[in-house]
């Protein structure tokens, strides 16, 4: 009975051994297959491409560095800061622009309005002087078309 039960514990942990060879396999293949496309590479791109879990990437030393190392190579270097001094001047320098744009699009709307005034005045009194000449022999009825 001992030499089954020996037989079968040892059958197992062959079974698993070569599972996780071929788990750490695959995950090997996706950061080479994520590198190729120009993805960025992240446990989490990993785990989907190789189907591992992140617990199996965080548990393997030499995986976990090798993502690690490749994710730090990924991230951008940020630009640095303007210092506050220039910061002030080009955050002053975009408000007196609104400021100034804002004013040019009231100015313009309100001569688009006065014209728009004058023009219903004008209107008015065309309207008047053909009423006055009698124009409303001039002017075509609207006929009404019946139904199709």
């Amino acid at each position: 009975m001992t030499d089954a039960r020996t037989k079968r514990t040892q059958t197992l942990a062959a079974a698993a051994k070569a599972k996780s060879q071929a788990k750490k396999e695959a995950a090997e293949k996706a950061i080479r297959t994520l590198v190729k496309r120009g993805e960025s590479i992240t446990f989490q791109a990993v785990q989907r491409e190789a189907d591992v879990s992140h617990a199996f990437l965080y548990n393997h030393p030499d995986l976990r560095g090798r993502i690690e190392r490749l994710r730090a190579q990924a991230w951008p270097i940020p630009a640095p800061t303007p210092p506050a001094d220039e910061q002030s001047t080009l955050v002053f320098a975009l408000t007196s622009q609104i400021t100034r744009l804002k004013k040019q699009h009231r100015e313009e709307v309100q001569a688009l309005r006065d014209a728009l005034e004058q023009a219903h005045g004008e209107n008015l009194d065309l309207r008047r002087e053909l009423a006055r000449r009698g124009g409303d022999a001039l002017v075509p009825q609207a006929r009404t078309i019946g139904p199709c």
